[in-house]
């Protein structure tokens, strides 16, 4: 017969399973070595065969290791974790947590989220969840929660310009974007530095745009459209589920602490800031050596232009970020046929809620997302101006509330319903709740507004003479003679604040009153945008 004697040791969450044989034998003794994290006696589920050793064929010495590590950011309830065991842990609160099965040493181990919380609602995710046991109980799982399902990461803009000049002045609480703060980035890089994870939105993401690991970021690293959607569904890294992320998804890592350098004629690019947080991120710019401009540095989403008229006169369109130049666009996806264009991309992972909108009506001129936090006037009014735009909203008192104020674009950006567009719905690309005005555009067509943000964007010299705007309606351009949409309902880009020639490459008037263009598509400018104001609750 076996003799079991377990001896715990202090400090430590180990236990030494003393074995001995009885009844006349040799005396010699082995040791397993068990987890006593649920300080049970587990000796009793040893078994023997008719030798005495171990079932496992092992020579006596199991090693069992705990599983566990810390949650933070948990605001609600409901939390339920799982280990591969099948070992479910409720959790409803912050801190370090334990699962009761041990496993054994050389086993592989996954922890999984099988129940979010949601009371409140909130996501989250786990970083280092996966891995091979080793001599050693794993305490550095970290479940990371936010609260929300769509919370809207900050511009991170903190400067302000004079909107005549774009010279930097002091902010003082007029209205502009960095007059408020939001949701500040928060990024957490994992241990092997291949994935962030995102504190605010709950997503996580692929750290580098390097694909083919050469250390340099340049033009093979990019691949078309399906052929990126392809390539994260097959990425295994981490033990993530990964897929190509949406416009919305994407548009969460923008920052406007960048620099455009449409104008930039140098080729340093360690010079330019990027619309990205490259303290994190390794972004790419665009190839000068395969004949691409600087600011080429479009990023492929999911998110396709439903219009049947596409862009730039017929063509399938993407809806990219470009974090070089800071914007949103509709490009050309599919085209030519032959040697479509390829763009740069980030996988992303978690929180499948995001960038999914929960509006209510109101009944009182207001109309809130549950999903944001947000809450907007139903209705929208046309400015002179951008200063025009800022003074509106910071004077309104809609619905007896007295703290409106100009969305940043980010915050406006959450609004678009990129499943509209005028060619396509008939409508403006934003929820029929919303009232959008229509008018004729500058190619005589029904049409329906772009929206100023509080949001600077800034030129790579320091500049901040240009403002940024969201088109809910076709985002036009004057191109090869004709007004077309150029970009796509939805996207975003931008224009001087007062001086709608100050940029001008051109004017033109196809019958329907004079208008100016600039930039390679002939992007058209307004000044006279349409304001949709936003508060906080």
């Amino acid at each position: 017969m076996s003799i079991f004697k377990i001896v715990c040791v202090a400090g430590i969450s180990l236990c030494l399973v003393l074995t001995g044989c009885g009844g006349g034998g040799s005396g010699d003794s082995s040791e397993d070595i068990i987890d006593s994290g649920d300080a049970t006696d587990t000796s009793g589920d040893e078994e023997t065969d008719s030798s005495g050793d171990d079932t496992d064929g092992s020579d006596g010495n199991v090693l069992y290791y705990s599983i566990g590590g810390t949650v933070s950011g948990l605001i609600g309830s409901g939390l339920v974790l799982q280990n591969n065991t099948g070992d479910d842990l409720s959790i409803d609160s912050d801190g370090d947590f334990t699962f009761s099965t041990t496993l054994a040493d050389e086993t592989v181990y996954e922890i999984s989220v099988v129940t979010q919380p949601s009371f409140p609602n909130g996501y989250c995710n786990i970083l280092n969840g996966s891995g091979t046991l080793s001599g050693n109980a794993i305490t550095n799982i970290e479940i990371i929660c936010t609260g929300g399902r769509y919370t809207i990461v900050d511009t991170n803009q903190s400067l302000c310009y004079d909107s005549s000049t774009g010279v930097e002045t002091v902010c003082s609480g007029v209205g502009y974007d960095a007059d408020y703060s939001g949701h500040q980035p928060d990024y957490t890089l994992s241990e092997d530095g291949n994935s962030v994870f995102d504190h605010v939105t709950g997503l996580i993401w692929t750290q580098s745009t390097d694909l083919d690991g050469s250390g340099v970021i340049d033009v093979d690293d990019k691949l078309t459209q399906p052929e990126a959607a392809s390539y994260c569904s097959g990425l295994t890294e981490g033990g993530y589920e990964w897929r190509l992320p949406s416009i919305k998804e994407l548009y969460s890592l923008m920052d406007f602490t960048g620099g455009d350098p449409s104008a930039y004629t140098g080729s340093d690019t360690s010079l330019l800031t990027p619309f990205i947080d490259n303290t994190i991120f390794a972004p790419g710019f665009g190839d000068p050596s395969a004949g691409e401009r600087i600011i080429d540095g479009q990023y492929a989403t999911t998110t396709i232009y439903l219009s049947p008229e596409g862009t730039m006169g017929g063509n399938d369109t993407m809806f990219g970020v470009n974090f070089v130049d800071g914007r949103i666009k509709g490009y050309p996806y599919n085209f030519p046929s032959n040697n479509p264009k390829t763009f740069y991309l980030l996988c992303v992972s978690g929180n499948d809620h995001y960038g999914i909108n929960d509006f209510v009506d109101n009944s009182d001129g207001t109309i809130s997302d549950n999903a944001t936090g947000l809450m907007w006037e139903t209705n929208d009014y046309r400015s002179s101006n951008f200063e025009d735009a800022i003074n509106y909203c910071e004077s309104n008192t809609t619905a007896g509330w007295s703290d409106w104020r100009l969305p940043d674009i980010k915050e406006l950006q959450s609004i678009v319903d990129y499943e509209l567009a005028p060619d396509y719905s008939g409508s403006a690309a934003i929820h029929p709740l919303f009232n959008a005005t229509s008018f004729t555009n500058e190619g005589g067509e029904e049409d329906w507004g772009a929206y100023w943000a509080s949001t600077t964007h800034a030129t790579s010299e320091g500049m901040g003479f240009s403002a940024t705007y969201l088109s809910f309606g076709r985002s036009l351009g004057y191109f090869n003679s004709e007004v077309v949409d150029v970009h796509g309902a939805g996207a975003q880009r931008s224009n001087h604040k007062s001086d709608i020639t100050f940029q001008a490459d051109g004017s033109a008037n196809e019958g329907f009153g004079t208008f100016y263009y600039h930039g390679p598509q002939g992007d058209i400018l307004r000044l006279d945008n349409m304001v949709r104001c936003v508060r906080t609750p």
